[in-house]
């Protein structure tokens, strides 16, 4: 692997898990890669096959309970197929995550720095407990908790939710991972210290060098982190680009709904949030066609039944673009700019006529 290669790359990942319903394919032939010290945020609603599709990365689906299709290679090696002990070399020393509930992650019977030394010595046999937890104590200091000597003899519960998200950070980096899956890392933490964990984030990322992947709903967050944004519906890609390309000029109708429902981030106060029609489809029997075709608006601009009958291939918006879409539309960026972007944010239309 040369220093130009993608650190992690997944290439038709498939994840599958059975139910007395039938089989239930929460993650359905997606593709990315990532580099060293490059973001690539995925989003989309509950359900959609983010977390299923990073928890893959890491080996953290029971064997006999699904079936992973694909490849998925972490700084060259192929991790779909290995067994359990060289998955926990793998986990938590070249990758590591950051769960969304840190409280639920962090185990409430132990100190907080000694499930960070823990994790530190499953790396590092030949480390002795004092170096340790003198790098438990380094790595909590590093993410910013106050008299980390101290703070590390504390339980969970004695950690407010921004400290116990930079707890859970220091754990994740505290092997130095390469790779770091960030799964809402800012759920149910109010503004300001999302701000602060975000910035922390970049912060240590500029510092290690690491390639993230960032699971959230968030745009704003996005904008703010993300180098390229991978679009999930129904456990399939949908659209696939660049964080400028999904922004100003989104070409699948699921998205320009991600972008309507949430405040202009330009402060547009005549804007208004429009969510999205309807539910997501169940995964047990997905619609025909196009996943999104029930709650699309645009299905009338698609010549006969494609969008119900045809699942349309994830190709180029145009010729040569690395921007992918998932979608009939002829002309999405038309669309887009006619009737979607003057119901949302008015002001900039007339900004950008």
């Amino acid at each position: 692997m040369s220093d130009s290669d993608p650190f992690l790359v997944v290439e038709d990942l498939s994840v599958e898990f059975p139910t007395p319903a039938g089989p239930l394919r929460a993650v359905n032939g997606i593709s990315y890669s990532v580099s060293l010290g490059k973001t690539l945020g995925i989003v989309g609603e509950s359900g959609s096959g983010k977390s299923v599709s990073s928890m893959a990365v890491l080996g953290l689906h029971d064997p006999d309970r699904s079936t992973i299709e694909g490849s998925i290679r972490v700084g060259g090696q192929e991790v779909v197929g290995l067994n359990e002990p060289q998955m926990r070399k793998l986990r938590g020393n070249s990758v590591s995550m950051i769960f969304q509930d840190a409280l639920a992650a962090l185990h409430p019977f132990y100190r907080v720095g000694a499930q960070l030394a823990e994790a530190y010595l499953v790396h590092h046999p030949d480390a002795s407990k004092r170096d340790a937890r003198r790098k438990a104590i380094s790595m909590l200091d590093r993410v910013g908790i106050p008299q980390p000597d101290r703070r590390v003899d504390d339980y969970p519960h004695q950690f407010s939710g921004g400290m116990r998200q930079r707890a859970m950070i220091a754990m994740g980096l505290i092997n130095d991972p390469s790779l770091l899956i960030a799964d809402e890392p800012t759920t149910a933490l109010d503004v300001t210290v999302q701000a602060q964990i975000l910035d922390l984030l970049q912060d240590l990322q500029s510092e290690f060098n690491s390639a993230v992947v960032l699971i959230t709903h968030d745009l704003g967050v996005i904008a703010e982190m993300a180098d390229d944004v991978l679009v999930m519906y129904a456990g399939r890609a949908v659209e696939y680009g660049t964080t400028k390309q999904i922004l100003t000029h989104p070409a699948m109708p699921y998205t320009w709904g991600l972008l309507s429902s949430v405040p202009d981030v330009a402060g547009d106060t005549t804007g208004r949030l429009i969510p999205i029609p309807g539910n997501p489809p169940s995964l047990l029997s997905p619609p025909s066609g196009c996943s999104f075709n029930p709650r699309c608006a645009h299905q009338d601009k698609v010549p006969g039944d494609l969008c119900t009958t045809v699942l349309p291939d994830l190709l180029p918006v145009r010729p040569g673009e690395s921007h992918l879409k998932r979608c009939h539309l002829a002309d999405p960026e038309a669309i887009y700019r006619s009737e979607v972007l003057p119901e949302i944010a008015p002001n900039l239309v007339e900004e950008t006529r």
